[in-house]
């Protein structure tokens, strides 16, 4: 019996290394995961209108959402194959490849001034120099930290010259409002509700200092699943032009996911974001590039890392978008 057993477990081996590797085909897609964020209001639309459900109904590929609650959430979901696709900064999606997160940046879906450092209205910080020794509500990992980053850099300072309070978006807000820091590294919608509803002041701009809104997949489910990323980013793509030509549905999306009042979402809506890009192209590389060596040079990204050879390793372009 086991000398029969061994013949036929050789002969299965050898039959599996013959086997023509287009016989052995991978397991039937039966899930889509990809978030959605209020940072993200083309996914919010993508979602509301059931778009990826309709398109994938036909395959009987099941769509999941899960919100991310800023770019370093969607980028551990990424990195723990728990979603597909995530929405980030352009800039904190590089720093996750450098550090080792296998992720491809494929698409913009908005450019925005998302974030500024932000103040309350009593407050007698009035630049960034003033934030020395100073408490500063951040969330590490997104596009509000690198911008509070390179905005003490070119005032001469680093995070060791403040406090850094590491707190989620919101609840940076809340402790910028009721009074436990000095300052916050703001995210919309959050940012724009202190301004309209309890007077915040952003102290500090610098709009192109914002990178871009990018779509992300993990690495290992655009090499299996190509056509699918295709089809999601086609799809994607038609929320982003409706989006742009129906601002009052894009709108009352926004609000009823958020129960926002209309002055706070028109003021992202309207004054901070722009959702006429959709490809990845020089303008989003080189912004991308400029925030991955300020952090170089401000210590946060390893000397030795070669910031462009990974930007060109986390983004495809080659991926087709519809041109009408």
């Amino acid at each position: 019996m086991v000398e029969f057993s061994r013949r036929y477990l050789v002969a299965g081996i050898a039959g599996a290394m013959l086997w023509p590797a287009a016989a052995v085909a991978a397991e039937p897609l039966k899930d889509i995961r990809i978030d959605w964020a209020t940072y993200n209001p083309v996914s919010m639309v993508l979602k509301q209108k059931g778009l990826l459900e309709k398109e994938f109904a036909r395959d009987g590929i099941n769509v999941v959402w899960v919100q991310s609650a800023g770019s370093n959430k969607a980028l551990e979901f990424l990195n723990a194959g728990s979603i597909d696709f995530g929405s980030t900064a352009g800039s904190a999606a590089l720093v996750a490849k450098i550090n080792g997160n296998p992720i491809k940046s494929i698409y913009v879906y908005s450019r925005p001034e998302w974030t500024a450092l932000v103040t309350t209205k009593d407050s007698r910080i009035a630049s960034v120099a003033d934030l020395k020794g100073k408490r500063v509500a951040v969330t590490r990992g997104t596009d509000p930290h690198i911008f509070l980053v390179r905005a003490l850099l070119g005032a001469g300072l680093s995070e060791k010259d403040i406090t850094p309070v590491l707190l989620q978006h919101a609840d940076g807000k809340t402790a910028l409002i009721r009074g436990d820091v000095d300052a916050w590294a703001g995210l919309d919608p959050m940012m724009a509700q202190a301004e309209v509803e309890d007077g915040a002041k952003l102290f500090y701009r610098k709009a192109d200092a914002n990178t871009w809104g990018i779509l992300n997949v993990r690495e290992q489910f655009l090499k299996d699943h190509p056509d699918i990323v295709r089809r999601v980013l086609a799809v994607y793509e038609d929320a982003r032009k409706y989006s742009l030509a129906n601002y009052d549905e894009l709108k009352r999306t926004f609000i009823g996911v958020t129960k926002l009042p209309d002055a706070v979402v028109d003021k992202q809506l309207k004054e901070r974001t722009e959702l006429t890009h959709s490809r990845i192209g020089a303008p989003q590389r080189e912004s991308i590039l400029a925030a991955g060596l300020a952090l170089q040079q401000a210590g946060v990204v390893d000397a030795k890392v070669d910031v462009k050879a990974t930007l060109d390793a986390l983004i495809d372009d080659q991926i087709p978008l519809p041109t009408n």
